[in-house]
């Protein structure tokens, strides 16, 4: 009865699926039917061989029975090999589409040939393969990330005191965030859990003032001030910096694949991984932006540059944990982004950061 119910669960759900799934079994058929070919021609080629050894007389009718039948034990053995690589793929497949049909889910999943696009509580993940074919082309990709972040001040004294009371910049769930394009690559064997990542991209962080107070800049001096000028709307910091990270990511459930006679740590598999790195920031620019309103003007705009008190270059620290598409890190300013010429009382930057999206390709 659990079989009757089995097969009819997975005629159902290949029903339902089957004009968004054609393409994939299609593409699998033509896998199985490519490798086919190609090992039986590599066999006839060998059985030609001992043929022609045969009319040579350079063997008897024995050894030629005996050398025929060990070669087409040997690539019947190599072409089931590499059929059950491809088959655990397609049962992967399947178990998908029917999970989808009996149980539904939030993810979505599609999948045109080797591309892929995930969306589910394990975030955004979109993968460009092209021409990637073994386990091995997965183990090394480039990636784009996307993060969102809240970022904070501390001092030297009390580095991860996060939300400090004492802070003059309020303190917000988001107003930061960076973008990176990433090569991660294997260290180690086929088998090894261990990756390093290397990127550049941009990192922008945000500062808002508490009490009304706006930050300007008077005699060399970077400050917090008063705002005089009317009614104050709207007030920011920005920084933008040219961010350089370098991650190690490690995988802690990692999952094997085998193909060929060689197992692989499987990169396709969403798995948990411990991240922890370090990161440059070169300072790309930042202003001060205040809109405020007046008796004469509802809305009133000032941008200025400033020129004083942020320094040029930091350095720094990430911890974090991922899941697929779906990581959460901090990250801590080892070095101040703001100098002495700056009267702050908090000059090193705290992040808590979440990765939502990572574009594979």
């Amino acid at each position: 009865m659990k079989t009757k119910i089995a097969v009819m669960t997975a005629v159902m759900a290949f029903s339902y699926y089957s004009a968004q799934e054609k393409p994939y079994l299609n593409s699998y058929s033509q896998k199985i039917d490519s490798i086919v070919v190609s090992e039986k021609t590599k066999m006839n080629t060998e059985l030609d061989e001992v043929d022609k050894n045969y009319n040579a007389k350079s063997i008897t009718a024995d050894e030629k029975q005996k050398q025929r039948a060990e070669i087409a034990s040997k690539y019947q053995e190599i072409i089931n090999t590499k059929v059950d690589a491809e088959k655990s793929d397609l049962e992967d497949a399947t178990k998908e589409m029917v999970r989808n049909a009996v149980l539904g889910t939030n993810d979505t999943v599609k999948s045109h040939g080797r591309n892929e696009l995930q969306l589910g509580i394990s975030g955004l993940k979109m993968k460009i393969n092209g021409n990637k074919k073994e386990p091995k082309d997965y183990l090394h990709n480039w990636n784009l990330t996307v993060s969102f972040v809240s970022a904070n001040l501390t001092s030297k004294d009390e580095p991860f005191r996060f939300y400090n009371k004492d802070s003059d910049i309020r303190a917000n769930v988001y107003n930061a965030s960076s973008f990176a394009v990433r090569y991660e690559n294997q260290l180690g064997g086929y088998r090894s859990p261990l990756f390093y990542r290397v990127g550049l991209g941009v990192r922008s962080d945000q500062f808002t003032p508490k009490y009304g107070k706006v930050f300007s800049q008077e005699n060399n001096t970077l400050a917090l001030t008063d705002f005089t000028k009317g009614n104050l709307k709207n007030t920011k910091f920005n920084i933008t910096y040219v961010y350089i990270p370098l991650d190690f990511r490690l995988v802690l459930n990692p999952k094997y694949t085998e193909y060929d006679g060689v197992k692989y740590l499987d990169n396709r598999k969403s798995q948990i991984s411990l991240i922890a790195g370090i990161y440059g920031c070169v300072k790309a620019g930042n202003i001060i932006y205040n809109k405020y309103s007046t008796e004469y003007s509802k809305r009133i705009v000032e941008r200025e540059r400033v020129m004083h008190g942020v320094n040029d270059l930091i350095f720094g620290a990430k911890l974090g944990i991922g899941l697929g598409g779906f990581n959460l890190f901090i990250q801590k300013d080892l070095t101040p982004a703001f100098n002495d010429n700056a009267r702050l009382s908090k000059k090193y930057g705290l992040q808590i950061g979440l990765e939502i999206a990572n574009v594979n390709f």
